[in-house]
C-alpha cells in the first residue's frame, strides 16, 4: 500500500481479516465490474442469479443445509440471535422472551447497540444503555462455568474460536469440544463467530475444524467480501434457519447480485490459490521466527495460521508505540487491549515478505 505522499507500507492487519485475498484482487475486481454492468441490486422478493449459486456453493463448500445472506458482520450476528431465540421459542419450547444466551468476557461480535451490551469492554458499552436483556456473560475457556451456567431457557452459545480483539487470546485445546458436547447434552445451539477467524485465517477453512467439531450455526463475513464490499450471513442447517418465515427477517441489500458475485468470486480465490494452506504453512514459519526473537519486552507470542498476537509486558509501555515505530518502517499492523500488537497479513502474503516485516519487527522489539 502507499500513502498520498508516496511512501510505501506492507498490510499486516488486511483490514481485520477482510482482504485475506489482498487487496484488489484483480479476479475479485473483475467480478465486481462484470455483475455491475448487468444488475447491482434486486428485490429479494425474486430470485437472481447469483444468490442462488452462493447459496449452493457455500452450503455445498461447508455441509450446512442453507445460508441466509447479510451484509455487515454486526447484522450476521443479530441474525443469529434472532434464529436462536426463535428457535428456543419455536422448537426447544422456552416461554417467548426468557431465552438465555451464553456469551464470554472479552468478546467483540460488532457495535450495535445489542450486540455491546452483552460486551465485557466498558468503553465499548458506555453512553449507549439501556441494553437488551438475555444474556449472560461468562469467563472464556472455561468449560465448568459454562456447564454451570445452562438452564432450562438456555438457547445458545454464542463464542469466538479465538478471540482477536480481545487480543488473539487462544482457549485451551479441546474447549471447543466440550462446548460441543455440552450443547448437544443440554439441548442448546452452539453458535460460532467466525467473521474474523474463518476463510481461511488460521490454516483452515473455519478455526473450528482445528478441533474437528460441527457447530449448529457459523457466522461468516469480512473476507467474504473479497475486500471489495460488504457480505456476511449465517450458515445452519433446516432444523435452525426454519424458524423463519417469509417477512420475518430480512435486508434490502443482502443477498444483492452484486456483492453475490463479489463473494463467489472472493470464495474460488481463497480455494483455488491455495490461500488456506499458505496461511497454514507460512503462519507456523511466521509464529515460531516470532517466538525466536531476543526483546526484553515480549510476554507471549500466540497464534494461529496468519493471526498472532505479540503481548508486550506492562513494562513495556503499551503497544501502541510500538505500532507506531512499526508504521515509520514501513509496517501496516494495531494494537489491541493496550498491551498486544496484532499481526494478521493477507494470506496472499509471501515468505520473502515475511522475512522483511521480521527485520522491521526485530529492530522494533529490540
Amino acid at each position: 500500500m502507499w500513502d498520498i505522499e508516496g511512501r510505501r507500507y506492507l498490510d499486516f492487519l488486511a483490514a481485520y481479516s477482510a482482504v485475506n485475498q489482498g487487496h484488489c484482487h484483480p479476479r475479485i475486481i473483475a467480478a465486481m465490474k462484470e455483475q455491475a454492468d448487468r444488475v447491482t441490486l434486486t428485490s429479494r422478493a425474486f430470485r437472481n442469479d447469483q444468490l442462488g449459486p452462493l447459496c449452493a456453493e457455500l452450503c455445498g463448500l461447508t455441509g450446512y443445509s442453507r445460508f441466509l445472506p447479510m451484509n455487515t458482520g454486526a447484522e450476521a450476528v443479530e441474525t443469529a440471535i434472532k434464529a436462536v431465540r426463535k428457535w428456543g421459542a419455536t422448537v426447544k419450547g422456552v416461554p417467548d422472551g426468557q431465552g438465555e444466551i451464553l456469551v464470554f468476557a472479552g468478546n467483540f461480535h460488532g457495535r450495535t447497540t445489542t450486540i455491546v451490551g452483552f460486551s465485557s469492554e466498558e468503553s465499548y458499552r458506555q453512553g449507549f444503555g439501556p441494553f437488551t436483556p438475555g444474556f449472560r456473560l461468562l469467563p472464556y475457556g472455561d468449560v465448568a462455568a459454562v456447564e454451570s451456567a445452562i438452564g432450562p431457557n438456555t438457547v445458545a452459545i454464542l463464542v469466538e474460536p479465538i478471540q482477536g480483539e480481545g487480543g488473539i487470546v487462544i482457549p485451551p485445546i479441546g474447549y471447543l469440544r466440550r462446548l460441543r458436547e455440552l450443547a448437544t447434552a443440554r439441548g442448546v445451539l452452539l453458535t460460532l463467530d467466525e467473521i474474523q477467524s474463518g476463510l481461511g485465517r488460521t490454516g483452515k477453512l473455519f478455526c473450528f475444524e482445528h478441533e474437528r467439531i460441527r457447530p449448529d450455526v457459523v457466522i461468516i463475513g469480512k473476507a467474504l467480501g473479497g475486500g471489495v464490499v460488504p457480505v456476511s450471513g449465517i450458515l445452519a442447517d433446516d432444523g435452525v434457519m426454519s424458524v423463519f418465515h417469509p417477512g420475518e427477517h430480512g435486508s434490502t441489500f443482502g443477498g444483492n447480485p452484486l456483492a453475490c458475485a463479489v463473494a463467489r468470486t472472493a470464495l474460488r480465490v481463497i480455494l483455488e490459490e491455495a490461500l488456506i494452506e499458505n496461511s497454514a504453512r507460512l503462519g507456523e514459519y511466521f509464529l515460531s521466527r516470532l517466538r525466536s526473537l531476543s526483546s526484553p519486552h515480549v510476554k507471549e507470542v500466540r497464534g494461529k495460521g496468519l493471526w498472532i498476537g505479540v503481548e508486550l509486558l506492562p513494562s513495556a509501555g503499551g503497544a501502541r508505540r510500538f505500532c507506531e515505530a512499526l508504521q515509520a518502517q514501513g509496517l501496516l499492523c494495531k494494537e489491541t487491549h493496550v498491551n498486544t500488537i496484532r499481526f494478521a497479513p493477507p494470506l496472499v502474503i509471501t515468505r520473502e515478505e515475511i522475512d522483511w516485516a521480521l527485520e522491521r519487527i526485530a529492530d522494533v522489539l529490540g
